[in-house]
């Protein structure tokens, strides 16, 4: 882990340096290429490729065309955020190259050893220890751009990560400490970013709660937040952030009755008495969308993923999810209703 403002300028070079890499493969998005070759200047020479075919959820047919550019390359360079990352995994799952990833949102995903593939209407998941950046220079300067509306979403995508932490199959007390730590770091971090967006320190401590945020789901897995997301972003297509922005505090307020010790921990971490409610709060205050439909899905499709949703839904999850409880949470979150009360 490499952590600094201004690293990524002045020391990515050494990190690609370590590698003896002759041959990169180069992956950023359209809208941060030229990021990207301004970082990579300094070793352009050795740039062999550079792919822009970044698409949210990575369809598997954009993974097949990274995999077809990457012949040749000796070592995968990500520049961007979770989906960028996301086809950097994808390449390495099949090739084995390493990856070093220079993340610009909180997406977390540089941490984790979990790879998504979507095909058709379906999005897939896995672990696999091939896809683990093998390093990751977090540069809080490279997050100065990030548009408040997304620096919102993508810092409560990781706040997802981290509530998740508490209850997902995996859980243990280190995941837990690191989950409840994530959260104080981002809850600063958020709401600093939201009166200063300049403000470096305040970016410097999303990249932190990120981190840990990663680092906890990393440990803990996947649980009922996470599949629910899952499912909605293959089947519609649904923007990743603001999916898990809007969701988290509908299945926190479905899991809390099950789990009034992490409940407890969550509410001190937020420094909030109620859990939901501060989730809440933060999404009203940072202009996170109120509910699913805002961002552009039908009601009539929650039905059509609900069978969807409880085939993976883990055992162990702190309350029993039927059929009409898990209708009843995703209606609420598409409505956008309070997830405490059910009023709008």
């Amino acid at each position: 882990m490499v952590f600094g403002s201004g690293i990524a300028r002045s020391g990515l070079l050494g990190e690609v340096d370590a590698f003896g890499a002759d041959g990169i493969l180069l992956i950023s998005a359209d809208t941060e290429a030229a990021l990207a070759r301004e970082l990579c200047a300094p070793f352009a020479d050795r740039v062999a490729v550079t792919f822009t075919g970044v698409r949210p959820h990575v369809p598997v047919e954009v993974a097949e065309r990274a995999r077809e550019v990457a012949s040749g390359a000796d070592l995968v360079l990500s520049v961007g955020g979770g989906s960028t990352t996301g086809t950097a995994k994808a390449v390495a799952l099949t090739t084995g190259l390493p990856i070093v990833a220079v993340p610009t949102t909180y997406a977390g995903s540089e941490v984790t050893p979990v790879w998504g593939l979507t095909e058709g209407s379906r999005k897939t998941t896995g672990t696999d220890p091939r896809v683990l950046p093998r390093t990751v220079v977090y540069d809080p300067d490279l997050t100065l751009t990030l548009p408040a509306a997304l620096s919102a979403a993508s810092g409560l995508n990781a706040m997802a990560h981290c509530v998740e932490a508490f209850w997902a199959p995996r859980r243990n007390p280190v995941s837990s400490a690191v989950a409840e730590d994530g959260i104080r770091h981002l809850s600063a971090g958020l709401l600093a970013v939201a009166a200063d967006p300049a403000d470096r320190d305040a970016r410097a401590e999303l990249l932190l709660g990120a981190y840990l945020a990663g680092s906890a789901f990393a440990g803990a897995g996947s649980g009922l937040h996470h599949k629910i997301c899952h499912v909605l972003g293959g089947a519609f297509d649904l923007p990743h952030a603001q999916t898990h922005a809007i969701v988290l505090p509908h299945v926190l307020a479905f899991n809390a009755p099950g789990a009034p010790a992490a409940a407890s921990r969550i509410a001190s971490a937020l420094g909030r008495p109620d859990p939901v409610g501060g989730l809440r709060e933060f999404g009203e205050k940072l202009g996170v969308p109120a509910g699913l439909r805002e961002l552009g899905l039908r009601e009539s499709g929650l039905d059509d993923v609900l069978d969807d949703i409880l085939a993976i839904v883990p055992a162990d999850n702190p309350r029993p999810v039927t059929s009409a409880g898990l209708r009843t949470l995703l209606r609420a979150a598409w409505g956008g209703t309070d997830p405490a009360t059910g009023a709008p």
